[in-house]
């Protein structure tokens, strides 16, 4: 479980910081883009409102605290399921991506409509019109790491982490 709160507490700590870095220090409200390396990473501000790529977007306040419930619910559950059935490291490290990303979205649902989103990236002549945030990207990473990394392997395989 060292382990798990560890990857959540960094994850956590690395999106707050970016958004907070973005935002704030580059002041992307006011500068509205910012061309990192054109057109593949550019700075965009936004506010999600709804779920991923901004479904169910403009809802009420109660859907926003729907929103932060759910991601509490799921929080707590991956972590009662990484105590009970995980045994490797990895493992603990993917649920520590998945939570500390989530918790990250949620704060940002309380202390703002939605959760702040800047990163938009486009290749190849397909401009791609969604934003995302590292909070995306470490829950992404991290649901990907578990669907590889919790199957029936021992501890012993992959170096098992004592709870």
């Amino acid at each position: 479980m060292r382990t798990l709160t560890l990857f959540a507490v960094i994850a956590f700590v690395i999106d707050q910081a970016s958004k907070w870095f973005v935002f704030q220090w580059l002041n992307l409200w006011e500068r509205q883009r910012i061309d990192v390396i054109d057109p593949l990473l550019v700075f965009r501000p936004g506010i999600n409102e709804g779920i991923n790529f901004g479904l169910f977007g403009g809802g009420s306040g109660a859907q926003r605290v729907i929103l932060i419930v759910i991601a509490l619910v799921l929080c707590t559950a991956l972590a009662v399921w990484a105590a009970r059935s995980f045994t490797t490291r990895r493992a603990f490290a993917s649920a520590g991506m998945v939570i500390g990303g989530a918790l990250a979205n949620a704060l940002d649902r309380v202390l703002f409509p939605g959760v702040l989103d800047f990163l938009n990236m486009s290749c190849c002549g397909i401009s791609n019109p969604y934003l995302f945030n590292l909070a995306d990207v470490f829950i992404f990473a991290g649901a990907f790491g578990l669907i590889l990394w919790t199957g029936e392997k021992k501890a012993a395989d992959e170096g098992g982490e004592t709870r």
